[in-house]
Order: structure tokens, then sequence, then C-alpha cells
């Protein structure tokens, strides 16, 4: 008779032939499926813009970039050198106020 480690044993030694087993006709059905196909390859190749096109449309651009940056600029210099301008005659005009206008209580 059998002790029961040894009929556990039995068990599992069988449970990994069979997982074993298992497994190979796995792998043999993966190898089958994938051989199997067939998988059609497709030659790729780069996109070529037109070589002619592309020079001066990016110079173009460029340009067109540079010049916006350029007004942008003049514009932000009127805005500031107006804005100074007001500044300044609005101290001036504080201080003259202040000068000859304003009435010392003390």
């Amino acid at each position: 008779m059998k002790s029961p480690d040894d009929y556990n044993n039995e068990l599992e030694r069988r449970e990994r032939e069979l997982r074993q087993k298992e497994i190979e006709l796995r792998l043999r059905e993966l190898d089958s499926d994938v051989n199997g196909k067939n998988i059609q390859f497709y030659q790729t190749t780069k996109d070529q813009p037109d070589k002619l096109e592309k020079p001066w449309k990016q110079k173009t651009i460029l340009g067109l970039k540079l010049f916006g940056l350029g007004v942008a600029a003049l514009v932000a210099v009127r805005i500031a050198s107006v804005l100074a301008g007001v500044i300044i005659v609005g101290m001036l005009a504080f201080v003259a106020y202040k000068l000859f206008f304003d009435n010392k209580k003390a």
C-alpha cells in the first residue's frame, strides 16, 4: 500500500506532466498560427516634398515672421513712449500744483 505522501507526490508529478503537455500543445498551436499565416510586407518610401517649393516657402514664412516681430516691436516702443510722456506730464502737473496752488495750513 502507498502512503498518503506517496499518493500526493504521484498526483503532483502527474499535474506537472499534464501542465507541461498543455504548455507544449499551446506552443505548437501558436507556432502553427504564426507560421501558417501569409504576412504581406509592403515596401515603405519616405515622403519627398517638392525640392523647388520648399526653400522659398520657408524663407517667405521666416521673412513674414521677422516682419511681424519688427512691427510688434515698433508698436511696443510707440506705446511705451506715449505712456512715458503721459507720466512725465502728469508728474510735472502734480509738482506744479504742489508748489503753486496747494495751501499750506501750518
